[in-house]
């Protein structure tokens, strides 16, 4: 597998960031007593942002691997795309 140069990443470091916030953000809610949709709708919005984490990193994955002398292997193409397709 294709391991990810930490420079490439600063996007999804601060997506992450901002969804761990948001999470708290749900934790408050619920402490709270707040509406359900009011909860729902914030879970729904971390949800996203970390699927977009995680298409972010399987993409720079791709990058790097086109990028390397000889690219990937068939192994490492097959295990980028089930990644990608776990987070469907």
């Amino acid at each position: 597998m294709v391991e990810l140069n930490p420079e490439g990443l600063g996007a999804v470091v601060n997506r992450l960031r901002r969804a761990e916030g948001q999470i708290g953000g749900v934790l408050r809610m619920i402490e709270q007593g707040r509406d359900c949709k009011d909860i729902v709708t914030q879970l729904v919005a971390v949800n996203h942002a970390l699927d977009r984490a995680g298409f972010a990193i399987i993409a720079t994955s791709l990058k790097q691997c086109l990028a390397e002398p000889g690219g990937a292997d068939s192994a490492d193409a097959r295990s980028l795309e089930k990644l990608f397709l776990s987070l469907s």
